[in-house]
């Protein structure tokens, strides 16, 4: 599977557990955010337990903790709250994707 297959499969599920809307403010989804960065989670950390349904504002203002290294925005233990998840489970969960053919993804 490509990555932008697993991609558009991420986001597609995520929005779907999410009915489309914006985590933070309800409006339309436009981006399934990674809660973690993909660069920190094994295989990408394409899962949904890793993945929040935000607004392109909610999703900027979700980008400030890691623009700025930590030192201002919304932790990302907030937004696993927001979905029931956290860090433990979204690497667990990653550490199960295929890494080489992502024959599972979410």
């Amino acid at each position: 599977m490509s990555k932008k297959e697993v991609r558009a499969i991420f986001k597609a599920t995520v929005f779907d557990r999410d009915n489309g809307k914006c985590k933070m403010c309800g409006l339309k989804a436009v981006d399934a955010h990674h809660i973690t960065d993909r660069g920190d989670m094994p295989n990408g950390g394409y899962v949904l337990s890793n993945g929040i349904s935000l607004c392109s504002t909610c999703h900027w203002e979700a980008e400030e903790f890691h623009r700025t290294g930590g030192k201002s925005g919304l932790t990302p233990d907030f937004y696993y709250d927001k979905i029931g998840s956290s860090k433990e489970k979204a690497y667990a969960d990653s550490e199960k994707l295929d890494a080489q053919n992502n024959k599972k993804t979410l």
